[in-house]
């Protein structure tokens, strides 16, 4: 009987891991940060990757401000190639915001401006549009950190899922913003119409 599930589930989980084997989310040395207290940044992910996990941590003492780090990970072959890249409008210090990347495009960066007279930055999505592919089955992520000045870790846990944008709000009491992300699948097949 062992010897039969073994028979059953070995195939499986090599499946598994040949699909998810490289699903890493490596932030790098220097415990990670992109970026120091008070101090503006700009990350992208190489050519052909996308974000795929946000880590973030909260200091009261450094202007209300905050460590930010990002992973990214290699789109699957079906996908292929990303034809451009952008940088979308700035959402500006200080305000509440809802953006997505515009043409069907995926999150592939970060820059970012801190504003000490506002204790808040500014914040601009690098964008990749793959082909003529097409989002669908969008939905949002839960609060992202839960409460105002707690750390943040989100990670896309489904292989098939892209961060396309986000929303957030800021608080004036606690000088801090939660996130809200914007997650879509994306089509197998090229789109037979344009989209913005």
């Amino acid at each position: 009987m062992d010897l039969v599930l073994l028979c059953v589930f070995l195939p499986l989980v090599t499946v598994a891991w040949g699909q998810y084997g490289d699903y890493n989310y490596d932030y790098g040395g220097n415990d990670g940060w992109v970026n120091v207290y008070r101090q503006g940044f700009n990350f992208q992910c190489p050519h052909g990757q996308v974000i795929v996990a946000i880590r973030s941590t909260f200091s009261k003492k450094e202007g209300s401000d905050r460590l930010w780090n990002y992973a990214c990970m290699a789109t699957p072959q079906s996908l292929g190639e990303p034809t451009e890249c952008w940088w979308e409008e700035i959402n500006r210090a200080g305000m509440q915001w809802y953006q997505t990347c515009s043409n069907n495009g995926l999150v592939a960066g970060f820059q970012s401006q801190y504003f000490p007279s506002v204790l808040d930055r500014e914040w601009q999505f690098y964008c990749c549009r793959y082909s003529r592919r097409c989002q669908y089955s969008c939905s949002m992520t839960t609060e992202q950190p839960g409460h105002y000045g707690e750390d943040m870790d989100m990670m896309m846990y489904t292989y098939d899922h892209y961060i396309r944008g986000a929303t957030t709000t800021f608080s004036a009491v606690d000088r801090d913003r939660q996130w809200k992300f914007i997650i879509c699948r994306m089509t197998d097949f090229d789109c037979q119409f344009q989209n913005l």
